[in-house]
């Protein structure tokens, strides 16, 4: 995600999610409290668009995803888009599906760090936007439910059958992802679905707690982290060390690494600039 920009200017409100910025971390609240944040088509399409702009303003260097209310996210709303999708056409159905993929693609793309905070229901798609996250941060409330093959779909839905392999083993995503039972928030952790499990009601406050955390740390080191996470989970050995070692030498010359030289050696903590 280039920071350049062109002629559009940026977005002051978003119509389907709420925003706040604050000490280089952006927090995304999804905002349907009544409907459990259900997803619209208008909230995938701000998902869709805002991450790529906050990856270009260069300030946020971390990201919190929660949810208002009694839960993280209940999927997409029954009403508004499955009702609606059985009157599309093929193409709209493609077009439809896409932009749900991109979504799943901006979180892993963008280069900050992405922390879903869930409680309650993380069902659906609201289970795969926690999925693309890089650190889960759970209360004991949180439930998760891959929902796609109760509804007659594959549960390969949004990147799924990707990333849910990788972060619990295939004998896991095979389970979760063909018989769409809910995962509670004791076997989540144990399986290696949840990063870090808190109390009740405490979240939200750990997930800004690590956001917070990482925003004041190497945001350059931070970013190249994850790139090499995502890229190197296809490549074989040779290519992965080898992109490893190129990607070394670039942060040889950043400014943080010499800044962690001059800090050590006057035994001061390091001011990390991101660059």
């Amino acid at each position: 995600m280039a920071p350049f920009t062109g002629s559009a200017p940026r977005t002051e409100k978003w119509r389907h999610l709420r925003l706040a910025v604050d000490s280089g971390v952006a927090t995304v609240t999804l905002s349907r409290p009544g409907k459990l944040n259900a997803l619209t088509f208008g909230a995938y399409a701000d998902l869709r668009d805002l991450l790529p702009e906050l990856a270009r303003d260069g300030g946020v260097r971390a990201l919190v995803l929660g949810g208002e209310g009694r839960g993280f996210c209940s999927g997409g709303d029954v009403d508004e888009i499955i009702g609606a999708t059985l009157a599309m056409d093929t193409g709209r159905l493609l077009d439809f599906n896409r932009m749900t993929g991109q979504v799943v693609r901006a979180l892993r793309e963008c280069p900050f760090p992405v922390i879903a905070a869930v409680h309650g229901v993380a069902a659906g798609a609201g289970a795969v936007l926690a999925l693309a996250a890089d650190f889960r941060v759970a209360d004991p409330t949180a439930r998760f439910a891959f929902l796609f093959t109760r509804v007659g779909l594959s549960g390969g839905d949004m990147g799924a059958a990707y990333l849910l392999p990788r972060v619990v083993g295939l004998g896991h995503a095979t389970r979760l992802l063909m018989l769409g039972e809910p995962v509670r928030a004791e076997e989540a952790e144990r399986i290696g679905l949840i990063s870090q499990f808190t109390e009740e009601g405490g979240a939200a406050a750990a997930a800004r707690s690590l956001a917070h955390r990482l925003a004041a740390g190497p945001a350059l080191a931070h970013a190249q982290t994850k790139a090499l996470l995502t890229a190197e989970l296809d490549m074989p050995l040779a290519a992965a060390v080898e992109l490893d070692a190129a990607t070394q030498a670039l942060l040889m010359n950043s400014a943080d690494y010499a800044e962690f030289h001059a800090a050590f050696t006057e035994k001061r903590p390091p001011v990390w600039r991101g660059r």
